[in-house]
């Protein structure tokens, strides 16, 4: 009785998901990377950069290593200061990025205030991870 539970529920997941539209899935995803951005700046905010790393995608961590990160955030963030203010700038689900794989992605952009500088964009770009997660796969300041 129970798998037949299982059975028709994953049925009607399945069935919801397809009914979706395209932009109603786009929707959902950014959602879900604006969570998973949000808890990864916590983060970084928290100057607790081995962690963000830990927590990156594999994308990431690939590319650059533990300590190249430490170090890097390390002497671009601490600077700037603590955050004083962050708002949802703009929020892009996409296929394709330059130099990176397809896959899924969402572009983030966030105005942010912090203590030495006042006006600055951060990007976080949120990629769907091999395991099904959505994690960080880039960040940039400007």
């Amino acid at each position: 009785m129970k798998s037949r539970a299982s059975l028709v529920l994953s049925l009607t997941i399945l069935s919801i998901l397809f009914s979706m539209s395209p932009l109603q899935a786009n929707e959902v995803a950014e959602k879900v990377a604006v969570t998973a951005s949000n808890a990864w700046l916590s983060l970084v905010d928290g100057e607790n950069y081995a962690e963000s790393w830990n927590q990156a995608a594999g994308l990431f961590r690939a590319a650059v290593t533990r300590e190249q990160w430490q170090n890097t955030l390390k002497a671009v963030r601490v600077p700037l200061g603590k955050v004083v203010a962050r708002k949802l700038k703009s929020k892009q689900y996409t296929k394709t990025l330059p130099g990176a794989p397809d896959g899924e992605y969402v572009v983030i952009q966030y105005e942010t205030t912090f203590e030495n500088k006042k006006s600055a964009v951060e990007t976080v770009t949120p990629m769907l991870d091999k395991d099904g997660k959505w994690r960080v796969s880039g960040y940039y300041i400007r």
